[in-house]
């Protein structure tokens, strides 16, 4: 049994995908030459059944030149700078795996739990697990950036009945019959709170498992800024009651 091949369970909700079901992991990339190598080397060592695919969003800083020499990836470029949304959405075009997964280009996150988090949806238990920065505890983050995302967890619940702690984590994982068939708009950081409403709107239930975390700093190139919060907040807002 390979790395990340999972054992089928009975279904409770959705069709068991293979055994030896194929990680989309996508990358959005924007002026990551810092980190984009040892992000890159963390997802490959989840095994040989992992599809990577990376879209540099018109970085300027030599991101794209590393990743042209990046071997056994999908790499694509945007000409020019479109945004986090707009990237993950040119990288659902390419995907060819049965569970996708948002991975960022720096190291907040630990790809380990993704093998964790894919597992319900192998199973069949679901086609839609967050893995939560929040339910081992607060983690380590700026108050401010643990208000915003706990306004974000507490609007998401009350509009949509999503029953989630955490919103707007990165580690968004889905069947991806399911993902890529939703018509997303976003270009920015709204791909969160745009992906839960429509996946709420559709009645699709959300696992949420525990993940590690480790915020990086403004300083250290952290580039979501507190506008991208009332944005999100926007985005819940506007799909609750639009299409």
């Amino acid at each position: 049994m390979g790395p990340r091949t999972a054992e089928k369970t009975e279904r409770t909700g959705s069709d068991p995908l293979p055994v030896r079901a194929v990680l989309s992991v996508l990358i959005p990339a924007y002026n990551e030459r810092d980190t984009i190598v040892e992000a890159l080397r963390r997802v490959r060592e989840l095994g040989p059944d992992v599809e990577i695919i990376v879209v540099d969003d018109a970085s300027s800083d030599g991101t794209g030149a590393i990743l042209e020499q990046e071997a056994g990836i999908v790499y694509v470029r945007h000409e020019q700078n479109q945004g986090k949304g707009a990237a993950i959405r040119t990288a659902l075009s390419r995907v060819t795996g049965d569970v996708v997964a948002i991975q960022d280009a720096d190291l907040e996150y630990n790809p380990q739990d993704l093998l964790r988090l894919m597992q319900p949806i192998v199973a069949g238990e679901c086609q839609v697990v967050y893995g939560s920065r929040f339910l081992n505890g607060r983690p380590r983050m700026a108050l401010p950036n643990y208000i915003c995302n706990r306004l974000l967890a507490l609007t998401a619940n009350l509009l949509f009945g999503a029953r989630i702690t955490d919103e707007a984590t990165c580690y968004k994982v889905f069947s991806a019959k399911l993902i890529t068939a939703l018509p997303l708009e976003c270009r920015r950081f709204e791909f969160c709170p745009e992906v839960t409403a429509r996946i709420c709107k559709k009645g699709e239930r959300i696992v949420e498992l525990p993940i590690q975390y480790e915020p990086r700093t403004y300083d250290s190139g952290k580039k979501i800024r507190w506008w991208d919060g009332v944005s999100a907040l926007w985005t819940l807002l506007k799909y609750r009651f639009r299409d």
